[in-house]
């Protein structure tokens, strides 16, 4: 059995210094067919993608998500943040989400997954929750992405709290939305990176 260790707590993470994130001008906004087809041909060809989803924050109690709204993926160097509410972007981000020689790392997707094969009618293949990953690894809980970055970086993932409870839904997204979007993804395959190293 592996040791058991304590992720840091949210003082010790707030204390480190912050971590790099991807800027605006590498975050493609995909809205439509050009730009799916685009980021397609070349996210395919990726053996690793970083990979979470977005929805639309419920506030009335019992009341079900209609997402996610956008599912983001992301390469050493970019971050793809696809909309869902054009079709073609649909297609083409769940051909990638299907496609098991691509594996897609994230964090808590058990709900992700559930949504993707709800609203895009696909079972998402080839999907790694870095969870998981460090449960096996010896971790006593879940650690999510900003516990993940301080263990294997040493620094702080910053997220805002304003752009994560925002209008995912919405027909144009915000610089903050994402910045936010296309970090989450990008962050948790920087990690999964990290975590191959010490294999």
């Amino acid at each position: 059995m592996p040791p058991r260790h304590i992720a840091p707590d949210r003082l010790a993470v707030e204390a480190l210094e912050a971590f790099e994130r991807l800027d605006l001008n590498q975050i493609h906004w995909v809205t439509e067919a050009e730009q799916a087809e685009q980021a397609w041909a070349l996210l395919r060809q990726e053996k690793v993608l970083g990979f979470d989803t977005e929805s639309k924050p419920t506030f009335v109690r019992h009341q079900s998500s209609e997402g996610p709204h956008v599912v983001q993926l992301a390469t050493s160097a970019a971050g793809y943040v696809f909309s869902l509410r054009d079709t073609h972007c649909i297609r083409r981000v769940g051909e990638l989400l299907a496609n098991p020689d691509i594996l897609k790392v994230g964090f808590g997707l058990g709900d992700d997954r559930k949504r993707i094969m709800a609203k895009l009618q696909i079972e998402p293949a080839g999907v790694m929750d870095l969870n998981q990953v460090f449960h096996e690894r010896g971790w006593r809980r879940d650690m999510g992405v900003k516990a993940a970055v301080a263990v294997t970086y040493g620094r702080r993932f910053i997220k805002s709290k304003k752009a994560a409870t925002s209008n995912w839904s919405a027909q144009t997204l915000s610089a903050a939305q994402l910045v936010y979007a296309a970090n989450d993804a990008w962050a948790a395959l920087r990690v999964y990176q990290a975590l191959q190293e010490v294999t």
